[in-house]
């Protein structure tokens, strides 16, 4: 069985700045997206602190060291300029690693300067992985069928 699991987290950004003429996105200063393991394009969560609003967007690298954090899009009708966000990710990991698996938090300033990181995705022991989406598709493109469980007969 795979598992949906908290991957990593920049707590309490500070949003800088909203752009509703962009098609979307968050954009995020590149040290901390290196910081949080999230990649451009990723998928991300975004928890408005300051009012309460959820929304699932991806993520831009904004430029390094510059502290951006940036709704743009329909998002930023909702998420504004000094409103405190936690930005997250998911990953999807069988239920063994699942078990083992520590994510990355990452804290920040009120300048959204990186103060702590804790669970450094280095520090993830090599067997623990994400499974990759092909995992569930055969080589000629259908889908696997669940491996059936033997059960032992009772006499």
């Amino acid at each position: 069985m795979r598992r949906t699991v908290f991957k990593s987290k920049i707590h309490r950004a500070t949003v800088t700045d909203g752009n509703l003429n962009y098609e979307g996105s968050l954009s995020i200063d590149a040290d901390l997206l290196d910081a949080a393991d999230i990649l451009p394009n990723e998928q991300i969560h975004v928890w408005d602190v300051t009012n309460g609003t959820r929304l699932v967007t991806y993520a831009l690298a904004a430029e390094r060291g510059s502290g951006e954090v940036c709704v743009n899009g329909a998002g930023a009708h909702l998420i504004h300029k000094g409103n405190v966000v936690i930005i997250a990710t998911f990953t999807e990991l069988r239920t063994k690693d699942a078990r083992k698996y520590q994510p990355t938090v990452v804290f920040v300033d009120e300048k959204n300067k990186l103060k702590k990181a804790k669970g450094d995705p280095a520090d993830v022991p090599a067997e623990v992985e994400a499974e990759p989406a092909e995992a569930t598709t055969a080589t000629n493109g259908t889908a696997k069928k669940p491996a059936r469980r033997r059960t032992p007969r009772r006499k």
